[in-house]
């Protein structure tokens, strides 16, 4: 009898465990962190590196966020960028003074801003967040950078600028008295080959009183 007690016993305790061992992980691991896949730029351009997450725990002063970058060529993650009670910007190396914090923890906000981006910029960023007791769960989100060369734009110089301000002023000018020039020519031309009405008829009566004497 005691020996089935203590069977039953056993077989109560592992399937204690079993469920603890199931359920325990979703009751503290429901932290979720949240990039986009992809993200495009120009040269000389800045960009938002966006993260958001979710989380059971309220925010703390244990809460850690950090932003890591591995290159396109290759090589380790290297995090250049955390966050615990307050942020720590870069003061060296690739990153050194381009970064701005844009992330408010208590919104489910760490996203991060990247100045000034380069070519040597494309590579992928992970973002990284540890809200304890949320331990588990999806606390990375990867985003990929392409940075590609800024078409080039057409820029006048101050020469050019002020040779269009000289030139076109001037060739209305020379235009308007080249006009002047010939129109009175014309007038003239015309004024000489033109004979009113009245000249014409006093002319017919000049030549009749002529014929009649």
């Amino acid at each position: 009898m005691s020996r089935m007690f203590q069977r039953d016993c056993s077989l109560e305790v592992v399937l204690l465990l079993y469920l603890l061992g199931y359920f325990a992980p979703s009751l503290v691991s429901s932290i979720t962190v949240s990039s986009p896949a992809e993200l495009h730029a120009s040269a000389g351009d800045p960009v938002t590196l966006s993260c958001t997450f979710s989380s059971t725990s309220r925010p703390t002063s244990k809460m850690i966020i950090d932003w890591s970058y591995r290159p396109q060529t290759g090589g380790p993650p290297e995090t250049f960028f955390h966050f615990s009670s307050r942020a720590f910007l870069p003061g060296e190396g690739q990153f050194s003074g381009r970064i701005q914090w844009r992330g408010s923890p208590a919104r489910g906000e760490a996203s991060i801003s990247l100045i000034n981006s380069t070519l040597n910029d494309n590579g992928t960023y992970t973002c990284s967040v540890r809200n304890p007791p949320d331990v588990h769960g999806s606390p990375n989100s990867h985003t990929v950078l392409t940075v590609t060369p800024k078409a080039p734009s057409v820029r006048f110089s101050d020469a050019a600028v002020l040779l269009f301000l000289v030139l076109i002023p001037s060739t209305l000018l020379a235009l308007i008295l080249i006009g002047r020039m010939l129109y009175p020519k014309r007038q003239r031309s015309q004024s000489k080959g033109y004979r009113s009405a009245i000249e014409v008829t006093e002319g017919i009566l000049r030549v009749s009183t002529s014929t009649t004497t």
